[in-house]
Formats: C-alpha cells, sequence, structure tokens
C-alpha cells in the first residue's frame, strides 16, 4: 500500500494530534464529506474493558468488544458529533471541514467512568462472536 495507508486507514484524510477535549484525538486533514467513510476501527476482539474498546451490538443482541489499534482509537466522545460507528466502521454524519475533530457520541449513558462499558462486558462473554 502507499505509504499513505496505514493500518487500512488514508492518512491523508485523517490524522492524530493533541486534543482539546481529552488527551489525543482524530483530525480531519482535508475535508470528509457527509456520508463518506473514514475507515473500520481495527483490532482483536475482546470482552475485557479497555481505553480503546469499541462496544458493538449486533442486529441479533450479541455484544463484542474491539480493542483498538488503529488511529480510530481516538475518536473523541461529544454530544454534538460529527461521525458515527455503525459497526466498525467510521462515517461522517456531517461535512468535516480540514482541522476539525472528529468525534463520535459514545452514548446517552456514557460518563467518564464509562458504566454502560461494564455492564456490557459483564454480558460479553455469553453473548460475545466467536
Amino acid at each position: 500500500m502507499p505509504d499513505q495507508y496505514q493500518d487500512g486507514l488514508d492518512m491523508s484524510m485523517i490524522e492524530v494530534r493533541r486534543s482539546d477535549i481529552h488527551g489525543r484525538g482524530l483530525f480531519a486533514r482535508r475535508r470528509i464529506r457527509k456520508g463518506q467513510i473514514i475507515g473500520d476501527y481495527d483490532g482483536p476482539v475482546t470482552h475485557r474493558i479497555g481505553a480503546y474498546t469499541l462496544w458493538i451490538e449486533e442486529e441479533d443482541g450479541r455484544i463484542f468488544g474491539i480493542s483498538g489499534r488503529n488511529a480510530l482509537r481516538f475518536v473523541n466522545h461529544s454530544t454534538r458529533p460529527n461521525a458515527a460507528f455503525y459497526g466498525r466502521t467510521l462515517e461522517a454524519i456531517r461535512t468535516i471541514q480540514p482541522g476539525e475533530e472528529i468525534t463520535h457520541h459514545y452514548g446517552d449513558d456514557w460518563t467518564e467512568d464509562a458504566p454502560q462499558a461494564r455492564e456490557m462486558a459483564e454480558h460479553a462473554p455469553a453473548a460475545a462472536v466467536a
């Protein structure tokens, strides 16, 4: 793959840098139009709570986590997000301007302590995808 790609992500579109929201964040390097796919959250399936775990609930109710390994693990929370995960795929839900931080709404129950993540993890081992 050309140098602009890292772990399946087009790094000419995004970059990781310091965030005013929290630690590091994911930022647009160029305009990302509404509906454009930003990339797929990549990493091994897990049942453990972790700082970079994306919890996914499938249509049949099964819940599993993905322990993030690529740059999408730096997407921070916002109640006014500009992107959303659909499964492991991150999509722009409005046009994102160059230099703008890419954010996702973690869920209505999300707090700094992420209690919903603990609850999901408790249920995940029995319902997780093998």
